[in-house]
């Protein structure tokens, strides 16, 4: 195959990633009045909600508690939407997978970059409320593309796993929603750790999803960049994740097609 050739079908593939997303965005808010307006209401809201919550709990230990929940949750929701969309989509598009030949990476990369989309749109209410709760603008706040950056290779790492492993035992989606709970209190989204101790301080600490929201929040909130071996650290679990669930996906194609 020429170079040309490999550039013509490299932009086909752009091409169907971007309809499969379009797609899936059109049928995600297709019965909703607001449509992806709930993209940005919800953060907005569930802001409200913890804050009236936990607000007055935390106020000693966490200033400006609405934006320290927020850049938190922004982040997981993308982790959590992109995952659980692209567990099934391998299923969910069974009849393109026969009937077109397409890589069948590209439906796990459709979901993964309309979860990256919808952070977009999340995005644009957390911006309006750094100005609400006049959160000072950091030259550090350009670091903002390099941990999202990060976060989406460890994120397609867990998809391509998690999309293959549904194929075969179904169950993995109920098994995965309890792994969710217990992730979600491990990051620390709207609680402190400094209080904390032992080893569920290690663990937390341990875990990539709370170092990509900790390195979030010390470049948003508080102007300063994370320490180096944070920085590391991000890195080191975008690529090794993403390697090794690209590696496992890419071995166990034929298995798949031939379950499906």
């Amino acid at each position: 195959m020429t170079e040309k050739e490999r550039n013509e079908k490299r932009r086909q593939y752009i091409f169907v990633i971007q309809e499969l997303t379009s797609r899936e965005i059109k049928r995600k808010y297709s019965r909703s009045y607001l449509g992806i307006l709930w993209s940005v209401l919800n953060p907005l809201l569930s802001m409200t909600v913890l804050s009236l919550i936990f607000s007055q709990l935390f106020k000693r230990s966490i200033e400006n508690f609405p934006i320290y929940y927020l850049t938190g949750y922004i982040l997981w929701q993308m982790f959590t939407g992109a995952t659980n969309a692209a567990m099934t989509t391998l299923v969910d598009n069974k009849n393109m997978l026969i009937k077109v030949r397409l890589p069948m990476e590209i439906f796990v990369i459709a979901r993964v970059y309309t979860a990256l989309t919808n952070l977009g749109y999340s995005g644009l209410a957390y911006m309006v409320m750094l100005v609400v709760f006049q959160v000072t603008p950091q030259i550090t706040m350009l670091f903002f593309p390099c941990i999202v950056l990060c976060l989406l290779f460890f994120t397609m790492g867990i998809s391509f796993v998690l999309a293959e492993a549904y194929v075969f035992f179904g169950d993995v989606k109920h098994l995965y929603s309890v792994l969710l709970t217990l992730w979600m209190y491990c990051s620390a989204i709207f609680y402190p750790i400094e209080n904390l101790e032992g080893v569920i301080r290690t663990v937390i600490e341990f875990n990539p999803i709370y170092n990509y929201i900790d390195a979030m929040r010390s470049i948003m909130m508080y102007g300063v960049m994370p320490p180096v071996w944070e920085i590391i650290r991000m890195a080191v679990w975008a690529a090794v994740v993403y390697a090794a669930g690209y590696y496992i996906f890419r071995k166990n194609k034929n298995k798949v097609m031939q379950k499906i």
